[in-house]
């Protein structure tokens, strides 16, 4: 390079720099990004595609509502009447379809009600929570409170 742009040589090499740095964004970015990103807003188009691939996990409300209508008139009455079965024991979608014969294994209640009531922040005002070490230090929720109307029992 030497002289050829004088006092100015310095401002040559910067600008080399930011227009290498531009230029290995930019085939970063085209390498890195897929096709089809950004049509849909800050997604990939591809990924519904992919997900409608998927088998269902969850069956809803109304699929437990069918068998277990004896569980759903006991929930209509507690506090636990607008939380969906499948919150707390998970994806059933196999089961509530016939597809699989196995019965679902009910869940540990101490991890599943920890989940929601232990105390932290951001929760609304009212709603249940516990230290769980004060509260009770171990055991399950279900000694003390019925799972689906969590009243004292």
């Amino acid at each position: 390079m030497g002289r050829s742009f004088g006092p100015f040589n310095h401002v040559f090499r910067m600008v080399l720099l930011f227009v290498a740095g531009i230029a290995m964004f930019l085939v970063l970015r085209w390498w890195f990004v897929p096709a089809g990103f950004g049509v849909y807003g800050h997604y990939r188009a591809g990924a519904l595609d992919d997900n409608r691939g998927r088998a269902i996990a969850y069956s809803g409300q109304a699929a437990c509502i069918e068998c277990h209508d004896d569980v759903a008139e006991v929930r209509k009455a507690g506090r636990h009447a607008n939380v969906h079965c499948e919150a707390c024991h998970g994806p059933l979608a196999r089961h509530a379809s016939g597809e699989s014969v196995l019965k679902p294994t009910r869940p540990d209640p101490r991890k599943v009600c920890i989940g929601c009531h232990a105390r932290t922040g951001g929760k609304p005002p009212g709603f249940p929570q516990v230290v769980v070490r004060d509260h009770a230090e171990e055991g399950a929720c279900t000694a003390c409170h019925t799972a689906h109307k969590p009243a004292i029992s």
